[in-house]
């Protein structure tokens, strides 16, 4: 006989919830809510507009804010995150010409060592090379 903790139905099934997104609201929705806010006379009106539309007294409080400063951008969603660093075009020239330097010393540590390993073969083998570096006079 199989009790109920055995057997899983529907009920005892795990739901995955869905993350949580912030939530944006658009200027023109804020200056809807802040004139529905105004109009409201009554006591508890305000608070009913806010349980309805699912907001809290510090949106109102801050919106209003915006409002009297007499910013619509105020109202605005602002991006979040760091504010993305504008590239200088003298700053994109050295990083280039610094790329560039680096390859160039490194093609020329290559090249010297290349030559200490000619200089050491040719001890090695006994091979006497021109004292002017092959260059003839």
């Amino acid at each position: 006989m199989e009790t109920m903790a055995q057997v899983p139905n529907e009920e005892q099934a795990v739901e995955v919830m869905e993350k949580a997104k912030r939530r944006q609201y658009s200027a023109a929705y804020k200056l809807k809510i802040l004139r529905e806010a105004d109009g409201c006379t009554k006591a508890g009106e305000v608070g009913a507009l806010l349980r309805r539309e699912g907001l809290y007294s510090s949106h109102l409080t801050a919106w209003r804010k915006a409002r009297a400063k007499g910013e619509r951008k105020g109202l605005e969603a602002k991006p979040r995150g760091p504010t993305p660093k504008i590239a200088d075009e003298r700053d994109q020239k050295f990083a280039e010409q610094t790329r560039e330097m680096a390859t160039w010393k490194a093609r020329a540590e290559l090249a010297e060592a290349l030559v200490e390993v000619q200089k050491k073969v040719t001890a090695i083998l006994g091979i006497s090379l021109p004292e002017n570096g092959g260059k003839r006079s």
